[in-house]
């Protein structure tokens, strides 16, 4: 049996948690910043760093506690290393030095994006009937707030990246557009919560599909979406906030189902899997599971977000391949996935 624990410090979410065998989730303890970067309206990297220091120690010893081990029982210490917040990644690279260090442990640094990857081969620990791991080759659907791309995988570790945005990230659109609509912090679940009472087909809002790449664009939705809204302020009309975000959120899931959809036919990949925090959106969910040319895997919803329980995934794969880092490894504020 292999155990890691992990840690991840990435952007707002100070997390630890300790894994068995690469899938088998023993615990995952994160302590969330969320209501105290709500009053900024989005992350602010300095408090956000200063938050990890003090809340490091303690996410480390509930999950020791939880999973009623030691640190001496631990096999290896998996940290994300990038990308994120420069700040913030030192904090938990730094503990995963001192640990890996005291203990005479290996330290397996972790590409946050490969991270959210591999949530889709996790389950809890003792579940009698745990689903079947994602099968290669398969393609991977990255959805997060800095990040939406698609790469195809034949193997454990083994990317290839066959398109990426162009400017705006999906979930930075949706950040964006929500504060466009007035909406509070977070911007995704709170434009997913308007969508739903809203018409989907009330904006007939532009979809990018720049033919003949698996690229994204969303910077000119977004636009759209701006246009709109003053139009609407300029005529003195209310904005009808449900029909903006459920108009909005249609063109973004059309287009990541559609792109992933060819990309996956294209490539005779067996299984698709989706990870980031927009594959918590419910839409984006239905859209691949309502389909049945592939199976999918999409993780659960509180392996959807930044945690730690995606990088002793992701920690696990490159540690039993030989990818031990040596510990003079530096923080990496960006790291493309390769």
């Amino acid at each position: 049996m292999t155990l890691l624990l992990a840690l991840e410090t990435s952007c707002d979410e100070t997390a630890c948690a300790i894994l068995e065998n690469g899938r088998a989730l023993v615990t995952s303890v994160v302590a969330s910043q969320m209501d105290i970067h709500a009053r900024y309206g989005g992350v602010f990297p300095e408090v956000a760093s200063r938050q990890h220091v003090l809340s490091i120690t303690p996410v480390i010893e509930q999950a020791l506690a939880n999973a009623k081990i030691t640190l001496n029982d631990v096999d290896a210490i998996a940290v994300t290393r990038g990308p994120g917040l420069p700040g913030s990644l030192v904090v938990g690279l730094n503990a995963a030095k001192g640990l890996a260090l005291g203990l005479g442990k290996p330290l397996v640094g972790v590409n946050h994006l490969e991270g959210h990857i591999y949530s889709a081969w996790l389950h809890a620990a003792g579940e009698p009937n745990p689903p079947p791991a994602p099968q290669f080759p398969l393609m991977a659907l990255l959805v997060s707030g800095g990040h939406t791309e698609l790469n195809l995988m034949r193997g454990h570790l083994d990317y290839q990246r066959l398109g990426a945005t162009l400017d705006d990230a999906a979930g930075e659109a949706f950040d964006k557009v929500a504060r466009l609509l007035k909406l509070p912090y977070p911007g995704g679940p709170m434009i997913e919560q308007a969508a739903r009472n809203g018409s989907p087909t009330t904006f007939n809002f532009p979809r990018a599909w720049l033919e003949g790449s698996y690229n994204f664009s969303f910077s000119g939705l977004k636009t759209a979406v701006l246009r709109e809204v003053r139009r609407l302020e300029a005529e003195d009309k209310p904005l009808p906030v449900p029909d903006l975000a459920a108009s909005f959120q249609a063109a973004v899931i059309e287009v990541l189902y559609t792109k992933t959809m060819q990309a996956a036919c294209q490539h005779n990949v067996r299984e698709i899997v989706i990870g980031g925090g927009v594959s918590a959106n419910q839409a984006l969910r239905a859209a691949f599971e309502g389909q049945n040319e592939f199976k999918v895997h999409i993780p659960p919803l509180k392996y959807c977000t930044d945690n730690a329980a995606m990088v002793a995934a992701a920690g696990h794969y490159r540690y039993s391949l030989g990818h031990v880092s040596p510990l003079d490894i530096d923080v990496l504020p960006t790291w493309p996935l390769s």
